[in-house]
């Protein structure tokens, strides 16, 4: 038979595991509690993230509509100014014509000026040796 001292001892071994036991359980609480924490808090930095994206997602969307609404605007407005530039080109180019014909006339006649002075200028030069001859035979100079 075992003695009271035995069983005491025992029992004073269970008692010290079940202590060592408790402590580990409430280590493991304290834990897990942590855990909790930690991982609420990046939940909420997740769903922070996610609200700002779905915030910008939104704000780009309103951004895309107002873009579309102005390119379709000002391709509105270019194809006007084509036109308008169209038919103030057939408008306007007859006019540029007579004007391109009548600067090809003044080369012309710029042309002839020239010629006729080069020629009048020579036919002096070539009388005035004969005018020169005269005038000193006139003059009697010799």
């Amino acid at each position: 038979m075992t003695s009271n001292d035995d069983i005491l001892r025992a029992l004073g071994r269970v008692e010290g595991r079940l202590t060592g036991i408790e402590d580990n359980v409430a280590l493991l609480r304290k834990e897990v509690s942590d855990e909790k924490v930690s991982a609420h808090d990046s939940r909420a930095v997740i769903h922070k993230r996610l609200d700002e994206q779905a915030r910008q997602i939104a704000h780009l969307d309103t951004r895309m509509a107002i873009s579309g609404g102005a390119d379709a605007l000002m391709r509105e407005e270019i194809k006007t100014l084509k036109e308008t530039v169209e038919k103030n080109h057939d408008a306007v180019g007859p006019a540029l014509e007579e004007w391109k014909r009548m600067k090809t006339i003044g080369y012309g006649i710029s042309g002839l000026i020239a010629f006729a002075g080069l020629t009048i200028g020579g036919m002096i030069a070539y009388a005035s040796d004969g005018a020169v001859a005269a005038l000193r035979h006139w003059l009697k100079i010799n």
